[in-house]
């Protein structure tokens, strides 16, 4: 019976996606398998009608088969799986199979009750969707939502820390083309990795050797943004890929954070007097994800603020230094990047970053 194959692929499809085991199924995966279980359904109904039900050898074993997937899938979607869309699939599978196990029953059975019974299930249905919909329409705005007193602003949950971005390159779709960007991205733990898709195509971000448990995007649209904050990851080589495309396969690297390159603000800076050094060192030359501290030995207030005095240009600013204050900035990009003390604008220093 064709209808019994096409059903137990479908079935089986739908119940392995939904229960969140197979990362590679996306959301045309889902639609296909769920068309195919409908179909097979379609099939197995018109057959069942026609001939009854089959007893071969082979309809029994493609029964046990279908049973100990689902048994087994379904257990670990219901216990393990937090998608809302896994109880919803369960009640329209059981809103379909029972009345079809009666309308099949009585086919065989009592096939004069087949169609008034059928009649009856189909005026039902329809009575409780026209009802559901009807009651939403003449019911109050709050229909179905409870009310809320005194909800609270949802936590700002943003990672924050310096930030390193890799982007997802325009055709990378095509095999064999230029994916990520960079393909191997070393990276300081505490730094927050941000991924920018700038294809036009959709694509993943996700840890291949446990298939997204680490970190996982889900589907990038173009223009879309994941960030990962790496405080949480161990020191080591995490190797991930596009599940959509997995030919796009690169390596993020963690590495230990390095301890910050130290200024110091010496006493007496705020004197303009010859000899005396302002910032130490006053030029400071580095490379690209360096954390650069200021300190402040000095018995008076200081700012450590990016530009040239008087103009301030915003990349930079430590505001009011008090004495024994500190001042961290890491640079991300490669530069030279002068600053001043806006209390004692002839005070400068420079950093220069390759």
């Amino acid at each position: 019976m064709p209808g019994m194959g096409l059903t137990a692929i479908g079935l089986a499809g739908v119940v392995i996606s939904y229960t969140g085991i197979a990362h590679t199924f996306i959301d045309g995966m889902h639609a296909l398998t769920g068309l195919t279980m409908f179909l097979g359904l379609i099939f197995l109904a018109v057959g069942i009608l026609d001939g009854g039900v089959s007893t071969s050898n082979k309809a029994k074993a493609t029964t046990l088969v279908i049973v100990s997937i689902i048994l087994g899938f379904g257990m670990f979607g219901f216990t393990m799986n937090t998608s809302d869309h896994t109880v919803i699939l369960a009640g329209i599978l059981l809103a379909i199979a029972f009345p079809s196990i009666v309308i099949a029953y009585l086919s065989m059975k009592h096939p004069t009750l087949v169609k008034p019974i059928g009649s009856i299930a189909g005026m039902a249905g329809a009575t409780g969707i026209i009802v559901w919909l009807a009651f939403g329409f003449v019911s109050p705005d709050t229909y179905m939502i409870p009310q809320q007193i005194g909800v609270e602003e949802p936590e700002d949950l943003t990672p924050a820390g310096p930030t390193f971005a890799i982007e997802i390159l325009a055709d990378s779709a095509v095999e064999g083309n230029p994916d990520y960007a960079p393909d191997v991205a070393i990276v300081a733990q505490g730094y927050v990795v941000e991924w920018t898709n700038a294809d036009s195509a959709a694509h993943t971000v996700t840890s291949s050797v446990d298939f997204g448990e680490t970190f996982d995007s889900s589907l990038m649209s173009a223009g879309d943004v994941f960030t990962l904050d790496t405080s949480d990851l161990e020191i080591g080589e995490y190797e991930y890929l596009c599940i959509v495309h997995p030919w796009m396969v690169a390596t993020l690297i963690i590495e230990e954070p390095t301890a910050p390159v130290k200024v110091i603000i010496p006493e007496g800076a705020a004197l303009p007097e010859d000899g005396q050094i302002y910032y130490d060192p006053e030029v400071l030359d580095t490379t690209v994800g360096t954390t650069v501290l200021w300190d402040n030995v000095d018995n008076t207030v200081h700012t450590v603020t990016s530009g040239e005095a008087p103009e301030a240009d915003g990349i930079f600013d430590s505001e009011m230094m008090t004495a024994g204050g500190v001042f961290e900035y890491t640079f991300t990009e490669a530069g030279s990047f002068n600053y001043y003390c806006t209390f004692h604008p002839w005070m400068v220093g420079t950093v220069n970053v390759e």
